[in-house]
């Protein structure tokens, strides 16, 4: 029933763990496929091993270097489970974690929902974020925290016909790295979310991991975060959140020495009403970089 994917870039230190937490789950109706997004470390023997050893069921596809989003493009397009769950190469799962995805969707799911948004949680035992609302059975992600008042980071089980018939993430040359929310705001306009207030994922943020390093994948990444903003803009769930969406939309182009952002902007008028905050952010953003270099200099 489910396929756990894991992209993973010279993570063979990490990617133990979730092996370990694969290795150790109740429920034996899944598949690991593993996407390594052309590791140069001891990823490769690594796998091979856990192959041979033949307690977990393994999938192991090797690509040129895309980034994150370029793995899970190529997830979606192997994935022939009915859902889906990542689980990123330095995070791992709760002993009954497959088992509490299965048994919930069985009970609860249909072609009426996207799939399950559950809880991610610390080493420690503690929620990552807040816990779901307390007799919320469904919703988009959108409105879990733009109207429920959710916050922190939280685990998607997607349905895999939407995973791979929605659009792919584009790639752009040079770059490695788009927001995989650009898909789940898509998804979010069709079906929403069986809500599963459980942990499903346990979580350690480190210091080389995309979530700690996302103003360095700013800078480097423009047109990336340029096509989310498009989408984000145009789904924002108040006047709010667009006139944000387009402040950052600004910035990226500018980034991006994209002269033609406010002609591809879909929200024109909020784009032009954010030129003032976008050029200021933008200008913060490179005096970053700036005092972040002196600091390194110094």
């Amino acid at each position: 029933m489910l396929t756990v994917f894991t992209p993973t870039y010279n993570r063979a230190y990490t990617l133990h763990l979730c092996y370990e937490s694969l290795k150790r789950q109740r429920c034996r109706d899944f598949v690991w496929l593993i996407i390594d997004d052309g590791s140069d470390d001891d990823t490769r023997t690594l796998v091979e091993g856990w192959v041979r050893e033949g307690m977990v069921p393994i999938r192991y596809y090797y690509q040129d270097n895309q980034g994150m989003h370029g793995a899970h493009n190529t997830a979606y397009e192997k994935i022939d489970t009915e859902l889906n769950v990542c689980i990123d190469s330095d995070d791992y799962m709760p002993d009954d974690a497959v088992e509490r995805i299965t048994s919930f969707w069985k009970a609860h799911g249909s072609g009426q929902y996207a799939g399950i948004v559950g809880l991610d949680m610390a080493p420690d035992g503690k929620w990552i974020g807040t816990a779901m609302p307390e007799g919320l059975k469904s919703s988009t992600l959108t409105d879990l925290y733009a109207k429920h008042g959710v916050k922190g980071d939280k685990k998607l089980v997607y349905r895999s016909e939407l995973t791979r018939t929605f659009p792919p993430y584009p790639i752009f040359q040079g770059e490695k790295y788009c927001p995989l929310s650009c898909k789940y705001i898509l998804i979010d306009q069709q079906f929403p979310l069986l809500v599963m207030n459980e942990p499903l994922c346990v979580v350690e943020y480190r210091p080389d991991g995309s979530s700690m390093n996302m103003i360095h994948q700013y800078k480097r990444n423009p047109r990336g975060f340029s096509f989310f903003r498009k989408i984000a803009m145009r789904y924002a769930p108040s006047f709010k959140e667009r006139l944000r969406e387009c402040t950052h939309y600004v910035s990226s182009s500018l980034i991006a020495n994209n002269r033609r952002f406010l002609r591809e902007s879909p929200c024109k008028w909020t784009t032009l009403l954010a030129l003032p905050p976008g050029c200021l952010l933008y200008l913060y953003i490179r005096r970053t970089n700036r005092a972040a270099m002196n600091q390194l200099g110094s």
